[in-house]
């Protein structure tokens, strides 16, 4: 089979109009480069906001406030399946979709979210809290009353809340086909979430206390009463690797309790020189499992 073996260089057929061709592509090329709209450029700069490091709000008196900058952690916990398990501690970040993240360097709305294996607060991981009403910040939050949980992303013009709605065909989590949470630029009904004691016989008698910082809690959505949970046993090739999926659901055992998946913490600043956040303390020797163990064991010595 005959093949064409003639280029530009060769002058001969359309060769004039290649060179024109070659010559427009550079010059688009240059022009766009010039003014940072590349993939790459844009893909990177959607990087660096995302990963770009924040500071958290300090807790003075152990609660936390609206407008206080946060993260959601849900706690380490032991698991038998380890190896189908994503263990640590896992905090809420926003997660855009790998491909849309390669074709632009803002976060599309809604936007997915996910848990990840990270300590330090990001801009993808940082979370305000906002009253619902709109009233002024600096009110301490308390069990029962509604609030949003808004993020920048690292950006500075933008404000994406936390959000979730009724399960529908349309509407539901990728791998659990669970009720769905997500991110959105609109604040409505469907953004308002409540903080609930941990422990269920005394829920009723914490309502209207305030929310202690870094102790765990339930967040249950204010729309169809759902606790927000982390999968840990089913995963999300993201953007930045393998990460937990989250979800709306409430996860109960055989007590009616929640389970460990629906626990959070809402983690402050650490006011201490060199550290970010207050999980980088070490725990107390009374919460060292080996301990709690050395000590319930009759036979140890």
């Amino acid at each position: 089979m005959a093949q064409n073996l003639y280029g530009p260089g060769v002058r001969m057929g359309n060769w004039n109009e290649d060179i024109y061709l070659e010559e427009e592509l550079m010059k688009d090329f240059l022009e766009k480069r010039a003014k940072g709209q590349l993939l790459i450029q844009r893909n990177r700069r959607l990087k660096e906001n995302l990963l770009r490091p924040m500071q958290l709000s300090v807790s003075e008196d152990g609660y936390v406030r609206c407008g206080d900058k946060v993260m959601l952690v849900n706690p380490a916990h032991a698991e038998v399946e380890a190896h189908l398990f994503l263990g640590g501690d896992l905090s809420l970040c926003a997660t855009p979709d790998e491909i849309k993240a390669h074709l632009s360097d803002e976060l599309e709305v809604p936007c997915g979210l996910s848990a990840a294996q990270t300590r330090i607060p990001v801009g993808r991981n940082t979370f305000t809290i906002l009253r619902a009403d709109g009233n002024a910040t600096g009110q301490v939050l308390r069990y029962g009353q509604d609030f949003c949980l808004a993020t920048t992303g690292g950006f500075e013009d933008k404000m994406l809340y936390l959000s979730s709605d009724h399960r529908t065909l349309q509407k539901l989590s990728k791998r659990s086909l669970l009720q769905e949470a997500y991110l959105t630029d609109e604040v409505s009904y469907l953004s308002c979430w409540q903080a609930a004691f941990l422990d269920p016989q005394l829920r009723l008698e914490y309502e209207g206390a305030p929310v202690p910082a870094n102790a765990k809690i339930l967040i249950y959505h204010c729309g169809t009463n759902r606790g927000l949970a982390v999968l840990r046993h089913v995963f999300l090739s993201t953007y930045f690797g393998k990460e937990a999926e989250v979800a709306v659901h409430t996860h109960l055992d055989s007590h009616r309790v929640e389970k460990l998946s629906n626990h959070w913490m809402l983690v402050t600043g650490n006011p201490r020189k060199g550290s970010s956040a207050m999980l980088d303390l070490p725990k107390p020797p009374a919460e060292d499992p080996p301990a709690l163990e050395q000590a319930t064991d009759p036979g140890a010595q």
